[in-house]
């Protein structure tokens, strides 16, 4: 028997974000992955060398490339729309879930449970910063958007930064502080 697990994943590449929304550097789920998976890694570290704390990096690392996968299967529904309203909120939980376990049913039962854990992870003390890093990814995308004069992206700047200030986190807020201001620089000025 053949099995899809991977080549659907792998299909992250042509799922676009952003979809509401007019940009000038075009982004994929795969594309978005990867840089949670690398902030989420950096918020860990910042945690554990600054803070004192003892996140696991790697499990972060690890359980970011696959935050999103249930969007191979639903694809990317836009912020607003899936946080319309509690009956949205719940109706989109319920799709994700069922997105996860189609994508479950598509491995050997001998690989189900490692990538379950992956898909539906436990609360571990870095589930916090995976979620911090996935709206630090779209602060950064707005900065990029901005900084490219499209200010189709001024209004999701401006609720991100409140969202990420309300967090209260202070591995975002070094990362805000330290981190986050190369992103408006261009190569010359790195």
């Amino acid at each position: 028997m053949n099995y899809s697990f991977l080549a659907m994943l792998f299909r992250q590449r042509y799922i676009k974000r952003w979809s509401l929304m007019h940009s000038t550097e075009p982004e994929t789920l795969s594309r978005h992955t990867m840089e949670c998976a690398v902030i989420s890694h950096c918020l860990c570290e910042i945690g554990n060398s600054v803070f004192g704390k003892n996140y696991d990096s790697a499990r972060a690392a690890l359980l970011s490339l696959f935050h999103d996968a249930a969007e191979v299967v639903t694809g990317d529904l836009p912020t607003p729309v899936k946080y319309a309203s509690d009956t949205m909120r719940r109706s989109y939980a319920d799709i994700e879930a069922a997105a996860k376990e189609n994508l479950l049913s598509k491995l050997p039962d001998e690989l189900r449970p490692a990538y379950e854990k992956l898909l539906k992870p436990d609360n571990y003390p870095e589930t916090s910063l995976i979620k911090a890093a996935d709206k630090l990814c779209a602060l950064i995308k707005c900065i990029i958007e901005k900084n490219s004069g499209n200010r189709e992206f001024d209004a999701a700047y401006s609720s991100t930064l409140e969202i990420l200030k309300g967090m209260e986190n202070e591995e975002v807020e070094w990362f805000m502080e330290y981190l986050l201001p190369a992103f408006s620089k261009s190569l010359d000025e790195l």
